[in-house]
């Protein structure tokens, strides 16, 4: 069924925009927790770096998401922004503060300018995931009617919701502090990849616990949601429960290799299995589902052909992003990129990645003038708004 499909496309958005955009907001958690500018100097310096050259880039699979959500089931998409208004709003303004606080954050040059862009940036980062995961548990829940009208309090702030909207801040923190085990190792930084694998098993061990206490709290609020996760949707809670348990072993045995991919999939594991129990409804409690609820055969069709056509133009570029990001290529200044010749032999000085900090403009320097631009991440989350757009005119037309 084709409506089954566009819902799976839009699962996969949102599994991208958790394993990716959510690393970056856990990163904002990190900070916040780095300590006194002195203390926290290495780990803030390693932060900034991972993040810089990806934090716009990622924010296309969240404009994705919302472009399939409202083209393809717009009743359903209506409803959750009529009833859910003052959370939606609230992410998107810690989407913005966030943003604005790391973007300025490197421009100004008094210390007391920064401390207060960098609280902006660290608390913005816990705004955005923890009033998001409120939505997904008011859905979860059964708080969103069908028929909205209007805000509804009870939507977003029953304790499923509160309690989820703390679990997507902590698998937010637990995806940064494992990948950030990887940007350590990279750089050879011993004492920054054991400071961010005991964060990493920490933040592993509250997430999973806060896992277990919102399947309890489903007993009360959602009994048949829970009934579903754990009867056809129960393979990926295992999967999501063992890829959390190999994480937190290897990083026990201090083998981190492998630690990212099972932490994304653990994190997937559970975004998909909440689709799998949910399935085929969209919004529970409702007789909103997947099919009396979805857009006209042709708009579905074209956004299938959309799904494909993002896949070929889009993936690739962002395998091409990861990759350069990989080789440390993306924060050097020209200047660099010239010392290193064209087989790439000689490495970033020590004072770029042990806490040192460049002063604005220098070359180099994540955020100074070898800033990686961010048009194209922004070119492409536009066509995908205006590929939308243009679906549901070519849509309404052919209905015609």
């Amino acid at each position: 069924m084709i409506a089954a499909a566009v819902g799976a496309i839009l699962l996969a958005a949102i599994t991208l925009y958790a394993t990716l955009g959510g690393a970056d907001f856990g990163g904002g958690l990190w900070d916040l927790l780095a300590g006194g500018d002195r203390r926290g100097r290495a780990p803030r310096a390693l932060i900034d770096e991972s993040i810089t050259p990806v934090w716009e880039a990622n924010h296309v699979w969240l404009i994705f998401a919302l472009v399939i959500f409202w083209t393809g089931f717009p009743d359903a998409f209506a409803a959750v922004m009529t009833a859910a208004a003052l959370p939606i709003w609230l992410a998107v303004l810690g989407i913005v503060l966030r943003g604005a606080g790391f973007a300025f954050r490197k421009e100004v040059s008094r210390l007391s300018l920064q401390r207060a862009l960098g609280a902006v940036f660290a608390f913005s980062s816990l705004l955005t995931p923890f009033f998001m995961g409120t939505v997904i548990g008011g859905i979860a829940a059964a708080q969103i009617p069908g028929d909205a009208s209007h805000a509804r309090l009870s939507a977003w702030t029953s304790p499923t919701s509160l309690l989820i909207g703390a679990l997507f801040v902590g698998a937010c923190g637990y995806l940064a502090a494992v990948y950030l085990i990887g940007e350590a190792a990279r750089r050879g930084d011993r004492r920054l990849e054991a400071y961010f694998t005991r964060r990493a098993q920490v933040s592993g061990v509250v997430t999973g616990a806060l896992s277990l206490a919102a399947l309890l709290v489903l007993h009360g609020s959602d009994a048949a949601l829970l009934h579903r996760l754990t009867g056809r949707a129960l393979p990926l809670v295992i999967v999501a429960g063992l890829a959390g348990l190999a994480v937190l072993a290897l990083l026990t045995a201090g083998r981190p290799r492998g630690i990212r991919v099972l932490a994304a999939l653990g994190v997937a594991a559970v975004v998909w299995g909440w689709g799998v129990a949910q399935y085929p409804s969209l919004l529970p409690g409702t007789a909103v589902t997947l099919s009396n609820a979805g857009a006209p055969h042709a708009t579905l069709a074209a956004l299938v052909v959309l799904f494909a056509l993002v896949a070929l133009l889009v993936g690739p570029s962002f395998l091409l992003l990861f990759a350069l990001h990989g080789r440390q290529v993306l924060g050097m200044g020209d200047e660099m990129l010239l010392a290193t010749g064209p087989a790439g032999g000689t490495r970033l000085p020590s004072g770029l990645v042990g806490g040192g900090r460049l002063p604005p403009g220098a070359p180099g320097r994540a955020g100074g003038s070898s800033r990686p631009p961010g048009a194209g991440s922004r070119a492409a989350a536009l066509g995908l708004v205006a590929a939308g757009v243009l679906v549901r005119l070519l849509a309404r037309r052919r209905d015609r």
